[in-house]
């Protein structure tokens, strides 16, 4: 059932779909019938204001067996593991890295259980920040979903495949795949084993391709390799409990149906997958390090051009022919915080520390860049053309806003590594004044 997904293809299109188990289930010509076809009800899912303009006005129309709001009142649970409070933990300029996070071995955990908050800048309530969680799961969410109210998440599987049901239907998102789920969108995750990842979560607007200026028309990301999927429903009567992120707390409702019952939809505001692999990487022929902005796949911009609430970017395997340059990334300080999460494989300016399931967040104006090995190497290497990062997999959530480290994340977790620093402190001093 799962192996067979036909999806939807291209970013920000007007999509319309309909389960083939119920042909010409889509109303012609109007949104909202005084009667749907099949007695569906239709309901306006708005992921923008309804006087946004045109071309970053996203909604959707889903015709259903029963409407969403068909469900007991939302009690609120414990959920102290996520929050929206980052001035509840004193700031920490200090360069930090994670190791692994734990997947949990004892007793059942799911999706909305494993969620944790590591680190992030500002609120859902005023519509601008982000937040960055990791997940750790081994079950699956029986009969319960989830909705997002305060933004959208975007999901990096690195260790076990998410098989996802949503309301516009089904996706299969393995490591080096990720998926966007707007907010308000309903969904149930399925574990095939121990899984984990990690989630940039932003409350502003919608994640949206990047420009590419002189690169021209293609390049990056592509639209034509997102994938949207078609329209699928179940009609099951059954208890199912809606589990509701509003606020940074968790909240839940008890309905006597699946709300995976959308049997046709159309509109521009719905999940989607895409695969790193796809990605067509722009880099230097010539000499010196590009900046890591051209290897952005998704932005969540500001109000100010070019500056970004949040930018999704990786760092895939490619060819490194620069002449006489330092190819690793340079040491930096940044107006962003950094911060790095790594899929596969090891990363090219950390190979020793930096492992697969860990983390590593460098602040604004916080410098970092390679350890002393990495330096050494780098600068003796002969300089050749050369493949980089084959067998790794490694990103980066960059922001424009102060991250703050929740207390779960530096004190609770026992996984941050207080040696870190540790790694630059073999640099040596290098200079000397050449005699006349």
């Amino acid at each position: 059932m799962w192996e067979d997904l036909k999806y939807l293809t291209g970013f920000g299109n007007e999509f319309a779909s309909e389960d083939p188990r119920c042909p010409a289930s889509l109303p012609v010509g109007q949104n909202s019938p005084q009667v749907c076809p099949y007695g569906l009800y239709a309901e306006q899912l708005s992921g923008s204001a309804f006087t946004a303009p045109r071309e970053t006005n996203r909604r959707s129309w889903l015709y259903r067996i029963r409407p969403s709001v068909l469900h007991r009142p939302f009690e609120r649970i414990d959920s102290t593991h996520l929050t929206v409070d980052f001035s509840a933990h004193p700031p920490n300029p200090n360069q930090m890295r994670w190791k692994p996070f734990d997947i949990p071995t004892d007793g059942q955990v799911d999706f909305v259980q494993g969620l944790r908050t590591l680190c992030g800048a500002g609120q859902p309530a005023t519509r601008n920040g982000l937040a960055v969680h990791i997940y750790t799961c081994n079950v699956a969410m029986e009969n319960k979903s989830m909705q997002n109210a305060d933004g959208d998440f975007l999901i990096v599987p690195q260790q076990g495949t998410l098989r996802i049901k949503t309301e516009f239907g089904r996706l299969v998102v393995a490591p080096n795949e990720i998926c966007v789920i707007q907010q308000g969108i309903r969904f149930s995750i399925d574990v095939e084993g121990p899984s984990r990842g990690y989630i940039l979560e932003v409350y502003d607007t919608h994640f949206q391709l990047p420009n590419l200026g002189p690169i021209g028309a293609n390049g990056l990301a592509n639209p034509r390799d997102f994938k949207t999927p078609s329209a699928w429903f179940e009609d099951l009567d059954v208890e199912h409990t809606v589990i509701n992120k509003y606020g940074g707390r968790l909240f839940k409702a008890v309905q006597d149906h699946s709300p995976f019952d959308v049997v046709a939809w159309h509109g521009n505001y719905a999940p989607y997958k895409y695969n790193l692999a796809d990605f067509m990487v722009i880099n230097s022929v010539e000499f010196d390090h590009c900046d890591p902005s051209i290897f952005t796949v998704l932005t969540c911009p500001s109000v100010r051009p070019g500056v970004a609430i949040a930018d999704f970017v990786i760092f895939p395997p490619r060819w490194s022919v620069t002449e006489h340059t330092f190819r690793p990334p340079y040491y930096h300080r940044n107006c962003m915080s950094e911060f790095m999460g790594l899929i596969h494989g090891k990363y090219e300016a950390k190979e020793e520390g930096f492992m697969p399931g860990g983390a590593t967040l460098h602040s604004i104006m916080t410098p970092h860049g390679p350890d002393a090995a990495c330096f050494e190497g780098a600068s003796k290497a002969e300089l050749k053309p050369a493949r980089v990062a084959d067998g790794t997999q490694s990103f980066m959530f960059e922001s424009s806003l102060m991250m703050a480290v929740t207390e779960w994340a530096e004190e609770t977790c026992s996984k941050l590594d207080k040696a870190y620093y540790e790694c630059w402190q073999p640099l040596k001093k290098h200079f000397r004044i050449a005699e006349p």
